[in-house]
């Protein structure tokens, strides 16, 4: 096998990989300098030559000449009387230098030259995807179901590049059959061994961003910014948009006519329930919006601890917390504050002290409530209402008594 024929034996790889004549090339170069300090423990004493025009190479072996009978190693050093046979003009000392076929380093030596080559075309191969693939982290890629295992799936995209989708980056009803084409972000490239491992995600609020920016051309063009998504993958996800032009309805234009715009972005996400807010600077504003269109009395800020304490009737409460809590988690994350909740009561929402008279296990013996009545407390705010310490003053009862009573009232005014 000649130069030519060898690098031809490499062409379909060049071209199904599409390497460039010159990677191949420094390839074919890098793998013959190997093959040589295989063979000669050493490549300092020769020189490669890969002539990407013709498509070719050459090896030259560089000899330094010798005395007759002097030569301790006949691959490295040459008898002037055989120099002289080529060229009568040299001299002992002087560097020979003699071209070297590939076939005579063997049979066995040209095996073992194409096992580099097809070792470091893999290589090469290996690192173009994954300088690919690290620029696409965050972008979305379309890949064709190929395997579905227990902890996994394998997509294959259209060059046959492969995804891995772990179970913990899909969303909790994804539902695959082999071959159905899915959409996912590149999360992460790394090196598993010599390949390249590219692990893609449908979880990630980077997966509901770049939908949106597919569906909604203002996203795309940066006509309405996306301030932040956060999203519990499958349930609920919140985002919050703003736009540079205040003419623009930046939730208007995101949710579209009947939600027609986004309506894609949810099938895509398995009907995960989508909150769009506009962005508000103001902490109070941006809370509440983040809360969604829940009824707020007051809100209370600490921008020093990100805390938010908002205030809402009882019949709000678990709007505002929302199913499995999701709202207000979402609504902690979207804001940046800590939001805790405080129940506020009404009137209508006390109960007369005589309603717990009894002596069963949470009622208050009727003498405990003739006290309080003696002193013109007949509901249990009212109690509660008062310092224990004043309580103490007012009436005959113990301390721990009037603590137990108000224990009671509490409980019965939360449930």
């Amino acid at each position: 096998m000649d130069g030519l024929a060898l690098i031809e034996a490499f062409g379909d790889f060049k071209e199904d990989k599409n390497i460039s004549k010159i990677d191949l090339m420094a390839i074919i170069e890098d793998s013959l300098k190997t093959l040589l300090r295989k063979r000669f423990d050493s490549d300092d004493h020769f020189d490669v030559i890969v002539n990407p025009d013709k498509g070719d190479f050459q090896i030259f072996l560089n000899k330094t000449i010798v005395a007759d009978e002097m030569s301790e190693d006949d691959d490295l050093e040459i008898e002037i009387s055989e120099a002289k046979k080529i060229d009568p003009t040299f001299d002992v000392g002087e560097d020979f230098t003699v071209e070297i076929p590939i076939e005579q380093l063997g049979r066995r030596s040209i095996l073992t030259l194409k096992q580099i080559l097809a070792t470091k075309l893999q290589e090469h191969n290996n690192a173009v995807l994954y300088d690919q693939f690290r620029d696409k982290i965050g972008e979305i890629v379309i890949g064709e179901v190929h395997h579905i295992r227990h902890k996994h799936v394998i997509l294959l995209d259209d060059e046959e590049n492969e995804f891995i989708l772990p179970k913990e980056n899909q969303i909790p009803s994804d539902f695959f059959k082999k071959g159905e084409s899915v959409r996912a972000i590149v999360e992460s490239v790394d090196f598993k061994g010599s390949k390249p491992q590219i692990i893609v995600s449908r979880t990630a609020p980077r997966f509901l961003e770049k939908l949106l920016e597919m569906e909604i051309p203002e996203i795309q063009d940066g006509t309405i910014i996306l301030k932040k998504v956060v999203r519990i993958p499958g349930e609920k996800a919140k985002i919050a948009v703003d736009a540079y032009d205040d003419r623009i309805d930046p939730v208007g234009a995101c949710v579209g006519v009947k939600g027609s715009r986004i309506h894609g972005v949810v099938r895509e996400l398995k009907n995960e329930n989508i909150d769009v807010i506009q962005w508000s600077k103001n902490p109070e504003i941006m809370v509440k919006r983040a809360l969604g269109n829940i009824t707020i009395n007051k809100i209370e800020i600490n921008e020093e601890t990100n805390y938010a304490l908002v205030y809402t009737p009882v019949e709000e409460i678990s709007r505002v917390i929302g199913k499995q809590g999701q709202n207000i988690r979402l609504a902690s994350w979207l804001s940046g504050y800590d939001i805790d909740v405080y129940r506020e009561t009404s009137e209508d929402d006390d109960v007369e002290l005589r309603e717990f008279a009894g002596s069963g296990e949470g009622d208050i013996e009727q003498w405990i409530i003739d006290e309080f009545q003696k002193v013109g407390l007949n509901t249990a705010k009212s109690v509660l209402d008062k310092e224990t310490d004043a309580l103490v003053n007012l009436t005959d009862l113990e301390e721990e008594t009037i603590a137990e009573v108000k224990r009671i009232l509490k409980e019965e005014l939360e449930d």
